[in-house]
């Protein structure tokens, strides 16, 4: 059964058709859009602030997702995934986002719609990530354009991709 614990009086809102691993946390001012999905170990942590997430986000394996008490909540837009073991700390995701396996996103930045961020990045504190662009590196930066191309394969393929893979274990709860 996964974790979903009351804190400070607030529940976790999650819809009926998202899919939370059994070993999944969501704790405390957490709420979810339709065809979420959390997946192995991952933490969504509203302890201390509100955490907000849109429809189709997928929270993979062993990702965080935190805020920063009386100073920053986060909120992740709609079609975004989050790679495994990324670390998503009081910022604010837009929708259309890919975060690589293993990144960081440090408080109060900004990324927009339509971005990529490699694999291991750490976006700093206060940094605002440009609509249309791949980041990658520590700290951050562009690397290059996002063409059609990549934005079709990496970031709505896999935020479809996660959507159907709940389905699967959702149909083995059955």
């Amino acid at each position: 059964m996964s974790q979903i614990v009351s804190v400070r009086g607030y529940t976790p809102e999650i819809p009926a058709d998202c899919f939370v691993a059994d070993n999944a946390r969501i704790i405390g001012d957490v709420i979810m859009g339709p065809e979420c999905s959390v997946w192995y170990n991952a933490v969504i942590r509203g302890d201390v602030n509100s955490i907000r997430i849109g429809n189709k986000v997928n929270i993979q394996d062993g990702a965080v997702i935190h805020c920063t008490y009386e100073k920053a909540s986060t909120t992740i837009g709609d079609h975004v995934s989050i790679g495994h073991q990324a670390m998503v700390h009081g910022c604010h995701i837009k929708s259309n986002v890919l975060v690589g396996m293993g990144a960081i996103i440090m408080d109060h930045a900004v990324v927009e719609e339509h971005v990529l961020i490699a694999a291991g990045a750490v976006v700093l504190e206060n940094s605002v990530l440009e609509s249309g662009w791949i980041y990658g590196g520590v700290p951050a930066k562009k690397l290059k354009k996002l063409d059609q191309e990549n934005m079709n394969f990496h970031i709505v393929r896999t935020a479809n991709n996660y959507v159907k893979y709940a389905g699967w274990f959702k149909e083995e709860e059955k």
